[in-house]
């Protein structure tokens, strides 16, 4: 899906600070379906285009329409009299924006960076440990925690992420953004306006930068173009899934949005609802004694294979399964492995989940595309 347009009278007209070799500045944002990357590169587009003075071109790349699969958008910019012709994939990016951190461990999200690269973290964590993390070998990183922020607004994880972009880019006026919400997002939705401005205020306003030269540790990392193992010639007669319970030897946490189910084990009665309702084999159960009497109890989790749907929380009769917050839990201690289905090696492969943050189902709150009314 590709959006092309040329340079309109403009508002807020900018200089780009640098451009290629073609004269483009470009920008490719990394992320999973339902964190509103698609429409946050549709934005950016229509940013540089509307108020920016700019010419710009807007496209996304992505599979299944399904939240958690790999969504990857790209926006070019050019000045007013350089036209855009390329329409292939930005390997090159002067902006990167990660709007998923666990996508570093599973997907090459830094190929084709460089160092005079700005990458945009959606994290917790500092600059220092997300170049360690990405193994980066050099860059401008910026991290801001976009998940707490969207919460801490009411608005969206791609709010505050455009605004973190806007600070990041060193040439987007933060007004220019505030004026496109205003006149897309705030006549769509008006009475999520303000909490949506508030998003954008504090993803530019919480940004840490730091830049790291290059460092021998880490080797660049060359762009190429995921290729996947099945295609027209080998793929199986009719489409069918071969591989049955298609989830068990993948490792699904890069397709979780931030929150997993906890399990308080004091307050489980062993019912199994959450073993039933559980899409992905999660719940662990082994052979024990529950008042007095013998039965299968649940010894816990393994989150290898869970994608944080959390219907398990829907349906605990007695909150012994609750949301929460996965950065606040690194160390998991109902964290258990399932013996039955360990395997050598665990792969990353894109599964549907329905974030807690965007899915009215676990909300006493009434929500539009994730923000409270």
């Amino acid at each position: 899906m590709k959006h092309t347009t040329q340079a309109k009278p403009a508002s807020h007209a900018v200089t780009l600070p640098y451009v290629n070799d073609s004269g483009y500045y470009e920008i490719r944002l990394e992320s999973i379906g339902g964190l509103g990357a698609n429409l946050c590169g549709k934005l950016l587009g229509e940013l540089g285009v509307g108020y920016l003075g700019l010419n710009a071109s807007a496209f996304s790349s992505y599979g299944s329409e399904k939240r958690g699969s790999p969504v990857k958008s790209y926006v070019r910019f050019s000045r007013p009299k350089q036209d855009i012709l390329h329409n292939s994939p930005v390997e090159h990016p002067h902006l990167l924006v990660l709007f998923h951190q666990a996508l570093s461990s599973s997907q090459p999200v830094t190929a084709g960076v460089r160092e005079d690269c700005v990458l945009v973290i959606n994290t917790s964590l500092t600059p220092e440990k997300m170049r360690d993390e990405l193994r980066l070998h050099a860059g401008t990183v910026c991290c801001v925690d976009a998940l707490k922020l969207a919460l801490q607004s009411k608005s969206r994880v791609n709010m505050v992420m455009l605004g973190a972009i806007a600070k990041a880019s060193g040439f987007i006026p933060l007004d220019a953004v505030k004026d496109l919400v205003t006149a897309t997002l705030g006549k769509k939705y008006p009475d999520m306006l303000a909490y949506n401005i508030a998003g954008l205020e504090l993803g530019y306003q919480n940004l840490t930068v730091q830049f790291f030269s290059s460092d021998k540790r880490y080797e660049t990392l060359p762009y190429h173009e995921a290729q996947s193992k099945w295609g027209y010639q080998n793929a199986p007669l009719g489409g069918a899934n071969t591989h049955f319970g298609s989830t068990v030897s993948n490792d699904l946490y890069p397709s979780r949005e931030g929150f997993i189910p906890l399990y308080l084990p004091e307050k489980c009665i062993h019912c199994g609802l959450c073993d039933s309702t559980c899409p992905d084999m999660v719940f662990q159960f082994a052979p024990g004694e529950y008042r007095g009497k013998p039965g299968m109890l649940n010894q816990g989790l393994d989150y290898h294979h869970c994608k944080a749907c959390l219907r398990c929380v829907d349906v605990c009769p007695t909150e012994a399964l609750v949301a929460g917050k996965e950065h606040e839990h690194p160390e998991k201690q109902w964290f258990v492995r399932n013996m039955d289905l360990i395997v050598d090696k665990l792969d990353f492969e894109p599964a549907g989940a329905d974030s807690e943050v965007t899915s009215e189902s676990y909300l006493d709150e009434l929500r539009v595309d994730g923000g409270l009314i």
